[in-house]
């Protein structure tokens, strides 16, 4: 919340004086009400709204939906691509001499494409920026660990 008086702003646990020349503490907009603050002319305005900048140009404009989807859908593929890059080698040294690679990095891998081609899926399935920005925010966007398996 910010406050104005007269017009001006008043910064918070700072010290200020009214027109008729009344001085006020620095800790005057924190502890008082505020019948006592309108009482002195004070005005409280709402901060501003805070957007995404990632998702809204403004307070009620989105940015684009399909430039959204392709912009999103480009950053699931490199970071894909970038937690595959770790154990490339495996596959690569696989293809030259025939030394396999262990099946634990096969399944990582395949687990790692799996989370990528879901994600894409998702972000593909959203039909407004709002919808979007929800998934990409969202926790599940961010978790590339697979869950083990728990056996029954």
């Amino acid at each position: 919340m910010a406050f104005l008086l007269d017009g001006q702003p008043l910064a918070a646990d700072t010290p200020f004086k009214t027109a008729d020349g009344t001085q006020y503490p620095a800790n005057f907009l924190r502890l008082s009400t505020l019948e006592e603050k309108e009482a002195i002319g004070i005005t409280e305005i709402p901060d501003p709204q805070q957007i995404d900048q990632r998702f809204y140009w403004d307070v009620n404009l989105p940015k684009d939906h399909a430039q959204l989807v392709e912009q999103w859908t480009l950053q699931i593929k490199q970071t894909a691509g970038s937690l595959l890059a770790s154990t490339d080698w495996y596959i690569i040294r696989a293809s030259e001499t025939g030394v396999a690679a262990p099946q634990s990095v096969l399944d990582k891998r395949s687990a790692i494409r799996t989370l990528s081609n879901e994600k894409e899926a998702l972000v593909g399935a959203t039909t407004s920026t709002q919808e979007l920005a929800e998934y990409v925010t969202g926790s599940e966007f961010n978790q590339w660990e697979t869950t083990p398996e728990t056996p029954d």
